[in-house]
Parts: C-alpha cells; structure tokens; sequence
C-alpha cells in the first residue's frame, strides 16, 4: 500500500468510530481549541518558516496575509474550533418520516459522509476550521495543503491529533499529507475506495485541476469572481462605501468583489465617488473605453481575460453598461456562480435581479464580503459551495453530512 493508501485505510477505521461516537466528538473539539492555545508558540514558529520562505519565493503580499498567523489568529483558530463544538450535531437528526399504508415506518436521517479529503492551499487556519468540522459532522478527514504552509499546518496538526486521542477518539479521525508534491494531489484524486467525497479550497487552477481529473466525487468550491452592479436609482455615496468595501476590506478572499459594471446614467457622477474611495488603498482599475472616458488614462485599458479573473488583489475591472439586462448578461457569461450584488433603489430591478442571477449568493444593496457561514448565522465553513449539487453556499456542518433511509417493520414481506 501507498502512503496514502495507508491513510485512507485508517481514516475508514476510524470513521465507523466516528460515527458513533455523540458526545465524545464534542470533547474532542474541545480539547483541540485548548492544544492550538497551549501551542501558540509553536504554532507561530512554523508559520515564520513559512513566511520566510514565501517572500523569498516572492509571493505577493495579498497571498501572505492569507498565509501569515499572529496571537490573535490563533486565538481565532482555537474560537473557531470551540464554535463548531458548541453547534447542534447533526448526526442522527430526523429530517422526515411517515408510515406507509403496509405499517412500514420510514424515517430519513442525516448520517456522516463517511472520509473526506480536502486539497487546499495557503491558508492554515483551514487545517483546523476543516478538522473541527468534518469531525463535528461524523466525518474522518485526510487534509492536504500547500507546500507555502507545510510547516503551519503541521504544528496545528500535530497539536489537534494528540488532543483527538486524549479525549478518547482515533488520531487517525484527522490525518495531514506530508508529501505536497503534484503526484499526492493526482493520488488523492484517485482514492475511490477509501475517500467518499473530495473537496478543493483555493484557486482556479487548484478547482479546475480536482474537477477535471479527480475519480472521487467532487464538491467544488471557492473561486469567486464576484460581481457588484450599480444600477441606474443607486444611491451615489452608498455605492461609494460598498463598493470600497466589497473591494478592500480584504482583497485576498473569495466573497472579494472583482468586477464593477455600473449603468451609464449614473456613471459620471458614481464613478468618481467610487474612485475617490478606491484611491485610499491605490486600488488599480482596469476600465471599458467608457470607463476611461470619465475617469482618465490613470485607469489601465479592460482586456478580455480580465471579465474571467479571480485578481485576489488590490485590482477591479470595470464596464459601464448601457441597461439593467446587459448587466445580468454579463453576470451570466463572465460568473463564477459565487457572490453578486445589485445596489438599486428600484424595487422591480432589486427582485429581478436576484431571480435572473444564478449564484450560491445574490445580494441588493450589501456587500459581497458577508457570503461567510459565520455571517450568515450558519457557523464556520469548509468553503463556499459554487455548485448545485448536495450543497450551495457556505458549507457548514449540515452540509456535510448525507442522509439514509431507516425503516422499521413487523414482519411485511413483498
């Protein structure tokens, strides 16, 4: 057997006890929030190691905030973990049941995936939001980041195993590939008999590549090329405080706004509000001839691969559209199907719009940067699901459980 064939062996074991084990999963979650705090330092130690090595490897500042730990993200990390505890377990809820005219009674009950593998990239506060809730949710997990967040991610990993077994459950519940080459991603993707779902976090490149290759069954997540619409009623200085939001607040995550299109009858009195703003965190925009037009040869020429990226930077796209409908066409072509805002006082475009848009998230008048399971009064969450299949949206605990029928008898035969 494969290294990884090991794990998903061990994973499976541990998953049966898993899928029993009530309230002991809550211990355990406990007690992982009480190691990440107890280990704080060596935690920030790692994550040094990584921080040296990607500004030599000249990554962008934007990628190393995502990267970069402090005290006040660990203590994070550790609240989060306490949160997923204190959330309803959904392991065993009754979603229906009935009685059939035979006597049979029926019951559909939410039940653990069984082990879940998780690719993702350099964010290691996803080692522990993903152990905390695979485990909340019945589920062993094999974990695979980066190799820009090996060291981080094996400290918070080393610290949440030895929690795992002193509260009484498998270590092997959740379990970190070591090997971040290309070839342990491509093995995971082939891992049918061990792994029930396969779930990627991060780029593009990293979803396309599971999509495309992957054997096990893919929920997929995370790109967000997300979309603000100024609608031609929009108030100018809302938009202005949004829009800088929705853009700046931090432009590394996938609920970040990416592109602006703004009707032309508010155009030349919005586009410099929202410009002014944007010049405070010298935002670069990449413009239509339009946009150019009224804001000057400082705005970079829009090329068409620009309407398709995901910039996770301080840069925005921006078009002036000539109609409300040129805006959901748009949307339509160029979405990735994660976050879209109207900002209108037209009640008719408002409900038009969030019927015609077809994302996991459709706003009026708000900022994409709530798409969060913590905003949403969801509680934390392995990713936003782009998809339409099992799951949309922030993927909580609930979502990361599938169901099965019971059914009890005395004695029918067909």
């Amino acid at each position: 057997m494969t290294v990884l064939e090991q794990m998903g062996q061990q994973a499976k074991e541990a998953a049966r006890v898993l899928a029993v084990a009530g309230a002991k999963k809550d211990a355990a979650l406990l007690a992982m929030a009480s190691a990440i705090e107890a280990q704080e330092a060596e935690i920030l130690a790692a994550n040094e190691l990584d921080l040296q090595a990607a500004r030599e490897n000249g990554m962008k500042e934007s990628l190393v905030d995502r990267l970069a730990l402090s005290p006040a993200r660990v203590a994070g990390m550790a609240q989060g973990v306490r949160d997923v505890a204190a959330q309803e377990d959904p392991v065993g809820q009754v979603i229906s049941g009935f009685v059939r005219p035979n006597g049979l009674q029926i019951q559909r009950v939410r039940v653990p995936m069984g082990v879940i593998g998780i690719i993702y990239e350099a964010r290691p506060n996803v080692t522990a939001d993903a152990a905390a809730l695979c485990l909340k949710a019945g589920n062993a997990v094999i974990l695979r980041g980066g190799k820009e967040a090996i060291h981080s991610n094996t400290a918070i990993m080393n610290a949440m195993r030895g929690a795992v077994e002193q509260a009484g459950l498998p270590a092997d519940c959740i379990q970190l590939v070591q090997d971040t080459t290309r070839a342990s991603s491509l093995e995971m993707m082939g891992l049918t008999g061990y792994l029930d779902v396969l779930i990627p976090r991060g780029g593009a490149g990293l979803i396309r590549s599971v999509v495309e290759n992957s054997r096990v069954p893919v929920i997929e997540t995370g790109v967000g090329n997300c979309h603000i619409y100024v609608d031609a009623s929009a108030d100018v200085d809302m938009a202005a405080n949004i829009v800088f939001n929705a853009k700046t607040s931090r432009p590394s995550v996938c609920n970040a706004m990416e592109k602006l299109l703004i009707h032309k009858d508010v155009a030349d009195r919005a586009l410099p509000a929202i410009k002014a703003k944007l010049d405070e965190k010298q935002v670069e925009l990449r413009g239509c001839e339009r946009t150019r037009a009224i804001l000057g040869e400082s705005v970079l020429p829009a090329e068409e691969e620009d309407w398709g990226r995901e910039y996770l930077d301080y840069i925005l796209a921006v078009k002036v559209v000539d109609s409300f409908d040129e805006a959901v066409a748009h949307i339509a072509k160029y979405s990735s199907g994660h976050s879209e805002a109207i900002l209108t006082n037209d009640y008719a475009n408002a409900r038009k719009f969030t019927a015609q848009v077809d994302s996991a998230a459709v706003y009026v008048n708000a900022s994409t940067r709530f798409t969060d399971g913590g905003e949403f009064g969801c509680g934390a969450e392995i990713g936003i699901s782009t998809q339409k299949l099992h799951a949309r949206g922030p993927m909580g605990v609930r979502e990361l459980t599938s169901t099965k029928f019971i059914i009890t008898g005395d004695g029918q035969i067909r």
